[in-house]
């Protein structure tokens, strides 16, 4: 099986000080024997504790590590998407910094993309966490799946690789809501999924909850389709049915028995249809908050340095951010 020539990975880098040298070694092991040229970018997404200085200390030993220091925590998203623009070669491979994807598995998803795909996915073949944890991750990513248009496709994950020249149909996009797969679906169709091995978490525990999971999958929904409004709509007119048969029905009783339903009829009534009208207006002030912080022009990301240089020039951090951003 052919592999590419070159290689970028991304790793969005949070509380992870302690295992950034294991990933290391287990990177440097696998890809000299998988391409010829190859670089690791590691994107500080505002760590609170020492990252940044662990990367800037496995820059300077290694000249194929590249480190990115974000101003503040963006999300795994945006310190993607930061990375995703700053690679320079022809595959990028992203992955978590936990060990939890081993650098192992990568030339699955190397072989794969060589039958002709534009992102593979690397799906765990046993899930490793709670049964709510993946439930709910299931149906996100079902969600996540029908926005993409790649329904066939519902292994959805952190571990991926894609051609680089994909970058290219969100070359423009500007806006703190960012999900990385939906904006690879604007380049292709030509999706994948192969199965692999998924380690222990090597540090710390996930961060995500079921709160942050219920906030990704509105914002899925909400920032990247219009399936929520067209559902609305459809119960709208559903009410608006229910609510004629319901007039229909009062007036069979009023002709029929003299008299109407009394307060417990009318009160039920108006607190199903009031309840509608509520979960109208929430989807609608979703999507209102999607517009506003996009009219606000908030970047999905700032840079403060990088390990290009050990004390950048103003005119080097603009050159990068130039980059970075285009």
């Amino acid at each position: 099986m052919a592999y590419p020539h070159s290689c970028s990975i991304v790793v969005p880098v949070y509380n992870s000080q302690e295992c950034l040298p294991d990933l290391i070694r287990a990177v440097q092991e696998v890809l000299p024997g998988l391409v010829a040229e190859y670089e690791l970018i590691l994107v500080n997404d505002g760590s609170p504790d020492d990252s940044w200085d662990v990367v800037c200390n496995l820059a300077r030993e290694h000249d194929w590590i590249h480190g990115i220091q974000l101003m503040r925590n963006y999300g795994q998203h945006n310190a993607l998407l930061c990375g995703v623009r700053a690679a320079k070669y022809e595959v990028i491979v992203t992955m978590d910094d936990d060990l939890q994807h081993p650098p192992q598995e990568i030339h699955k998803l190397l072989e794969k993309l060589g039958e002709g795909y534009d992102v593979v996915y690397g799906s765990p073949k046993r899930l490793p966490h709670a049964w709510w944890r993946n439930l709910f991750s299931a149906y996100t990513k079902r969600v996540l799946s029908y926005v993409m248009g790649i329904r066939t496709v519902r292994e959805i994950g952190a571990f991926r690789a894609f051609r680089t020249e994909l970058r290219r149909a969100f070359a423009n996009y500007q806006s703190p809501s960012v999900i990385l797969d939906v904006l690879l679906s604007w380049g292709t169709n030509r999706f994948a999924v192969v199965y692999v091995d998924q380690a222990p978490r090597k540090q710390g525990h996930s961060n995500y909850n079921f709160s942050k999971l219920f906030a990704q999958a509105m914002l899925i929904l909400t920032g990247f389709s219009t399936a929520p409004l067209r559902f609305t709509s459809m119960v709208g007119f559903g009410f608006t049915l229910f609510g004629m048969l319901i007039l229909l029905y009062v007036i069979g009783v009023y002709f029929t028995a003299g008299s109407i339903p009394g307060f417990p009829f009318l009160a039920s009534i108006i607190a199903l249809f009031s309840g509608t009208q509520l979960f109208a207006l929430g989807i609608l002030g979703e999507y209102l908050a999607r517009m506003f912080e996009r009219t606000m022009d908030r970047p999905p990301y700032m840079i403060q340095t990088t390990t290009l240089s050990s004390h950048p020039t103003e005119d080097e951090k603009g050159e990068y951010l130039s980059q970075a951003v285009t």
